[in-house]
């Protein structure tokens, strides 16, 4: 569970991070699904990126890595929401 834990936790909050795009951004009509989807998968992207670059989580306590999970979630999720809502929005036109 403790490995599973950091998973989850970008996952929600990419998730999160993408609904806040698609919400402030209403030109990117997207509907719920690629929203959720992008934003969950770039949440674990964005928690990866993070995490390595913070280096080891176990030097960052519990709080510092679940804090890097949560802003590299939310951040990674946001901008690939808006990368496949600018994208879908392109190929409207």
């Amino acid at each position: 569970m403790e490995s599973l834990l950091p998973i989850i936790v970008q996952v929600v909050t990419g998730i999160i991070g993408g609904q806040a795009v698609g919400a402030a951004f209403k030109q990117a009509a997207m509907t719920q699904l690629p929203k959720i989807l992008s934003g969950a998968i770039g949440g674990v992207a964005g928690g990866q990126i993070l995490g390595s670059l913070l280096g080891d989580p176990a030097t960052a306590g519990a709080l510092g890595g679940m804090l890097g999970d949560a802003v590299g979630g939310a951040g990674g999720g946001a901008i690939l929401t808006a990368i496949v809502g600018a994208v879908m929005g392109a190929m409207k036109k």
